[in-house]
């Protein structure tokens, strides 16, 4: 089971798909559901995705059903409504559910120490809450450390090793996603439910909402009509490269990692299991607001991977903004699950490319029901910089500390957050605009000179606009700042 950040090559391709999909909902004044198709034709095209299943939930009920390309290219087999795809850590968005079954049946309580209901635990880990857990703050020591392949052959010998390292931060202070988070969470739930999750999760949702192609499972077993798995990406000298020929992808999860990966669904399937969740037959409507708050860290800010996943709450990573805010579990850089509770608006994208990373463009296709969604206009921006970026439309980017200034003579509280103001650059870069992004990232490393992010995003738009010089020298300072940068280490060795 592999967990790793998405190398540089596959994140700024998928900026580039970006580009072309922003550009192209924007020239769609007529958008329309049937819109959708065209945005993921191209889509697939741009990123030479073989197979996409596609499903709409909007106003309880399923709206649209797509399929698209080849679930097996070797054979030319088709996606069908019955293929099966992979759902990689999507799966986590399901053990958030059950944990939540647990707090209302009595059994959990989500601020409790883990040691409370694991007392075989090395005793440093006892203080870590279930809630962190869940949301990826505990600072446990990771069972796959620089993305260390876990199997069937060596997972005790992995278990019982992790169980010797110390912690890597104190509980709270961070968020660093984590599958030994969710391994826990497993045995959690074996405990307390008294019989192994996987059938505790195939009794308490799939078999309540009827999804029958719905299972836990890997590359070993035998699952009827299961997508195959590709990408572009290989090992060379220790490093992973694009490589110009699509490769097999062989997925392996672990029996005791399958609550941190391991389900595979239909885009059907799972559209019915959203409209299940949101009218109340798997938790009681209280319990949503519980499992889609993210978790915050000590310092009462939140965190997750980065770009639009600004949060991560109990399994379900979270897209906060004043407008059309989302819940969105994602999946092996492949699949993404977006719902917008306030829109009553959600989709299933599954792919069977590592990389295609549908989160990326999701709202691209929203758009095609929510007209208000363009990011031309800054959408997904706070009010504050919303009002900046119009501004700026207007002014041109080159008057933006022109601009900062002015704002804080007039209001001496006038503030930027750092997260927001990435967001915004990489809002740019989405329409293309990479010269007023860089000058966008640029501010932000000014505000907050102590944070690796700054760097890494500013470093990243450099790469892409090609300065291979300046993207060296702030990646560099990215990894100072954060020896764990993968993405810095990563673009240092090339």
């Amino acid at each position: 089971m592999k967990n790793y950040r998405l190398p540089h090559w596959l994140r700024t391709a998928g900026a580039a798909l970006i580009i072309v999909l922003s550009n192209a909902s924007a020239g769609l004044a007529q958008a329309t559901p049937d819109s959708v198709d065209v945005l993921v034709r191209r889509a697939m095209q741009q990123l030479r995705i073989p197979g996409v299943q596609l499903a709409v939930v909007r106003h309880g009920r399923v709206e649209k059903l797509a399929q698209y390309g080849l679930a097996n290219v070797q054979d030319s087999v088709p996606v069908t409504r019955q293929t099966r795809f992979f759902l990689n850590s999507i799966t986590k968005a399901f053990v958030g559910v059950t944990a939540m079954q647990l707090v209302e049946a009595g059994k959990l309580d989500l601020a409790a120490p883990i040691g409370r209901y694991l007392p075989e635990l090395p005793a440093t880990w006892h203080p870590v809450t279930v809630r962190q857990l869940l949301t990826h703050t505990s600072g446990l020591p990771d069972i796959m450390p620089e993305d260390a392949l876990v199997t069937e052959n060596n997972e005790k010998a992995a278990w019982a090793q992790v169980q010797t390292q110390p912690l890597d931060f104190p509980a709270g202070q961070q968020f660093a996603y984590n599958q030994t988070n969710y391994l826990l969470l497993g045995k959690l739930i074996d405990k307390l439910s008294g019989q192994p999750f996987a059938e505790f999760i195939r009794q308490r949702q799939l078999d309540v909402v009827g999804m029958p192609r719905t299972s836990s499972g890997d590359a070993h077993d035998v699952l009827p009509r299961m997508a195959r798995g590709y990408t572009f990406t290989q090992y060379i000298d220790g490093q992973v490269r694009r490589g110009k020929e699509m490769r097999n992808l062989f997925e392996v999860f672990p029996p005791s990692l399958r609550t941190a990966a391991g389900m595979s669904s239909t885009a059907e399937e799972m559209a019915r299991w959203l409209i299940a969740l949101q009218q109340g037959k798997l938790l009681q409507p209280t319990s949503l607001p519980v499992l889609w708050t993210p978790g915050r860290l000590n310092n009462g800010t939140t965190r997750s991977f980065g770009g639009k996943l600004t949060g991560y709450a109990l399994g379900w990573p979270t897209v906060d903004r004043p407008e059309h805010p989302a819940v969105a579990p994602v999946g092996g850089g492949r699949s993404a699950v977006f719902l917008y509770p306030k829109d009553d608006l959600a989709f299933v994208v599954l792919t069977n490319l590592q990389g295609a990373s549908p989160e990326r463009f999701i709202d691209a296709l929203a758009a095609c029901y929510l007209p208000d969604m363009q990011v031309a206009d800054g959408f997904g921006l706070p009010p504050t910089l919303r009002a900046l970026h119009r501004t700026l439309r207007q002014r041109g980017f080159s008057h933006l500390e022109e601009e900062v200034k002015k704002a804080r003579r007039k209001d001496p509280a006038y503030a930027l957050p750092e997260q927001a103001v990435n967001a915004w650059g990489y809002s740019l870069v989405e329409l293309g605009q990479l010269a007023d992004a860089l000058a966008v990232f640029q501010l932000n490393v000014r505000l907050y000179p102590g944070s690796a992010n700054t760097y890494d995003s500013l470093a990243e738009t450099y790469a892409t606009m090609g300065n291979k010089k300046l993207a060296t020298q702030h990646y560099a300072k990215a990894l100072e700042l954060n020896p764990k940068n993968r993405a810095a280490a990563e673009y240092l060795k090339q």
